[in-house]
């Protein structure tokens, strides 16, 4: 007998420890006390659900929470759960209505005074009270404890989530329904089994004690007390686990209705939101249709378009706080164009006819010596979740991320620069023209075109590999060659030389920086452009603007184009100053919006641009400017009173099926076809391109890989043999004269090597 009483002294002590964890304990603990704050300013009182346990993962319990300084401390139900503490006014408000949660694993916790708890995080900050310093002293450990298991929890997802599936909206909601019905089956077998241990438990006991009562042998009776009392524990054991197996069946339910109504809310707002958005773009459609739709104002009284160009700094602006802001140039006074009419022109006419050519050619997707291709294979619809890659990438360089071929496009960086000779025939009819001023509003055309690719090209191209060049040779058909080579992969950088037949030459050496902002992508094109026509000496530089891509993580991607471009004809001293505005969703303006000024030596503005950059360029002649109005500053704005605008330059078409080969224009579409007699080093015969081009992406990624690695083995190599570094085959560093920069620029030999067919000094990149 003393046996087992020592057994049922632990299993009682068993019973005891089950019963104070309250994630186990067959009952609810009860609060000790629950007492309010009097009229007459008692202390603030914290009634606790019971008192932190190792691994406890719920805690809840009334505090005085700080509101403002005329009700002073209100008391609310706080409810501290997976790592989050939240708050309600009363305990039926859990089932619908929370008034705020903090994420403790990015909370701080601090202790003012014996019974004060202040929590602060992004911004928020909670200020609590507890009535003694042992209630506070629990909830400090219930918190404590809570912060140090939420920051374990967010590391492991962050460690896995790379292996992460994209998953859409309806998959989601269809997996958490899963979820649920799987759950409550699990329920259902585990309620099963708690009713059969009950039941096979009171019938061993009841057989335990009907052998005890026969009449055996002494050694046999000793036993039988043996076994009965491991029954008894057992049984002990069971119930405890039977109690706990209870409390979370009965929590498991209430969670699970909870997350039923939770799922359906947040479906209904889901579909509220979307029904909301798509009325205000119909809305903004109408809008916008009312107002190009609107009747102009009569013939006799000059068309006004009132705009501001390179607006002053510090002008009120109706953009949101998202938006990013772009400093102006100042000293470029906003200006009134006035469109004049036949009675107000100059008795000279329309003193040139100029810009009435026609410069808007049919695409050069085929020549007379030989028919192009104008078509590739469609994209595959293969899916990436992009977030499980580029969360970890915030604020680092994008040419150091690494990327599978499925962001990208079927082009190298080098393509893509050789693609702004697209609308080449602007630079060809500027050179016949005679007029510097109108060769300038041909070259600022030229220079926005280059954007018009970019409007639906969200897709990466290819990183080029350092040494990588790329030809593209039109001397019979187009009267250019042009030849880019990767002269620098960290930054990367790429030296760009053209030389017309019709009269020009372009070089220029691109830094590409570019950094993940998390909501957007900035791309910073550095350097400077060069175009040189050879009759008139004309020597004109300039430099790209900032491209973002939005909505990188939610939403479509598209791409902006914002910033100031200066051109300068360095020989007249000429300027053409253009502004590319940026998207605002609450501006009137037309987006993707470009304005310019063409200006001689002396200031004087000679022709107003005006246009779209993806779309079109005009230009006006002005032929009287005078003082207007005063502007939101009480300065004084120029009105121009120009002629009829000329076309400079329009947009081609994109080719049929275009949205399926990644929206490549008819030029992009020949770029990558394959050439004889190139360089061995081309980009054409970079196989991850190549494949990638063919729809075998997963074979495109390991060769990615494969050509990456071999990159980096060739620079540790060249580190450890200690030599000069890379040196460009066909390149070399020179000091510009008008800039001042030092930069790559074609030595020669390239051309010359390309028809003896000698590329023995070419490395093997591939």
């Amino acid at each position: 007998m003393g046996r087992a009483i020592a057994l049922c002294g632990r299993s009682g002590r068993i019973v005891s420890f089950l019963s104070a964890v309250p994630c186990l304990s067959g009952c609810t603990p009860q609060p000790a006390a629950e007492r309010r704050m009097s009229d007459q300013g008692k202390s603030s009182v914290s009634t606790l659900a019971g008192a932190p346990a190792p691994g406890s993962d719920t805690y809840k319990g009334w505090l005085f929470k700080w509101t403002n300084y005329l009700k002073g401390y209100q008391r609310r139900w706080f409810v501290l759960s997976n790592g989050l503490l939240s708050y309600y006014r009363t305990q039926a408000e859990m089932a619908h209505t929370c008034r705020g949660t903090i994420n403790l694993a990015t909370a701080h916790i601090d202790t003012e005074d014996a019974c004060n708890i202040v929590l602060s995080s992004g911004g928020r900050t909670y200020h609590l009270k507890a009535s003694t310093e042992v209630e506070r002293q629990r909830w400090v450990t219930a918190l404590e404890l809570a912060k140090a298991k939420a920051i374990r929890m967010m590391n492991d997802q962050s460690d896995d989530s790379g292996d992460e599936e994209p998953t859409t909206q309806s998959d989601r909601s269809e997996g958490i329904q899963g979820t649920l019905k799987t759950l409550i089956s699990k329920l259902d077998d585990l309620s099963t089994c708690n009713d059969l241990i009950a039941k096979h438990g009171a019938a061993l006991q009841r057989s335990l004690s009907e052998l005890e009562a026969l009449r055996v042998p002494v050694e046999g009776g000793e036993k039988i007390k043996g076994v009965n009392e491991r029954a008894t524990l057992f049984r002990i054991t069971s119930n405890a686990m039977i109690n706990a197996c209870r409390d979370f069946l009965d929590l498991a339910e209430t969670h699970s209705r909870r997350w039923q109504r939770a799922l359906q809310y947040e479906r209904e707002q889901r579909i509220h939101l979307e029904e909301t958005i798509e009325q205000l773009a119909k809305q903004h459609n109408s809008l916008e249709r009312a107002w190009r739709e609107a009747p102009t104002l009569s013939a006799n009284t000059p068309n006004l378009s009132v705009g501001s160009f390179l607006p002053q700094k510090g002008e009120a602006s109706d953009e949101d706080e998202d938006t990013e802001y772009f400093d102006a140039m100042e000293d470029s006074p906003a200006f009134i164009t006035v469109t004049a009419t036949e009675n107000t022109q100059h008795s000279g006419g329309h003193t040139n006819d100029w810009n009435q050519d026609n410069v808007s050619v049919s695409p050069t997707n085929s020549s007379p010596l030989r028919r192009r291709r104008s078509h590739i294979p469609d994209k595959p619809n293969y899916s990436l979740n992009l977030w499980s890659i580029m969360k970890n990438c915030i604020g680092k360089e994008l040419s150091k991320i690494p990327m599978p071929v499925n962001f990208n496009e079927p082009l190298s960086m080098l393509q893509r620069l050789t693609e702004d000779l697209e609308y080449h025939e602007l630079l060809d009819k500027a050179a016949r023209c005679e007029s510097s001023l109108e060769q300038l509003c041909l070259v600022a055309a030229f220079s926005v075109s280059s954007y018009s690719t970019t409007v639906h090209r969200t897709a990466k191209p290819f990183n080029p590999l350092l040494g990588e060049t790329y030809e593209l040779d039109r001397l019979d058909d187009l009267g250019y060659r042009s030849l880019c080579e990767q002269v620098s992969h960290h930054p990367p950088a790429a030296a760009h030389h053209v030389i017309s037949q019709r009269g020009w030459t372009l070089w220029q050496q691109i830094t590409i920086s570019s950094k993940f902002r998390g909501k957007y992508l900035s791309i910073m094109p550095l350097g400077a452009i060069h175009l040189q026509f050879h009759s008139s000496e004309n020597h004109y530089v300039w430099r790209k603007v900032i491209s973002t891509v939005h909505n990188i993580i939610v939403g479509k991607l598209w791409i902006d184009q914002s910033g100031d471009i200066e051109i300068v004809n360095h020989r007249t001293k000429e300027t053409c100053q253009l502004k590319f505005s940026p998207y605002s969703y609450f501006s009137r303006d037309v987006p993707r919006k470009v304005t310019g000024v063409v200006s001689d030596s002396g200031g004087q503005a000679h022709y107003i641009l005006s246009g779209t950059w993806d779309d079109k360029i005009e230009s006006s002649k002005i032929v009287q400017s005078s003082k207007g109005g005063s502007g939101s500053e009480g300065k004084q704005k120029t009105v121009y009173q120009t002629l009829s605008p000329k076309l400079l330059w329009k947009k081609y078409p994109l080719p049929d099926n275009a949205e399926n080969m990644y929206f490549f224009s008819s030029l992009a579409l020949t770029l990558n076809e394959p050439e004889d007699g190139v360089g061995l080093t081309d980009s054409r015969l970079r196989p991850d391109q190549r494949l990638m081009e063919a729809g075998r992406w997963d074979e495109a990624n390991s060769e990615k890989q494969r050509l990456e690695e071999k990159q980096r083995a060739v620079r540790r190599r060249r580190e450890a043999e200690a030599t000069d570094g890379f040196q460009p085959q066909w390149f070399h560093k020179r000091k510009n004269a008008i800039t001042g920069e030092t930069t790559f620029v074609y030595k020669g030999g390239y051309w010359e090597a390309k028809d003896s067919q000698d590329w023995s000094t070419c490395s093997e990149i591939f």
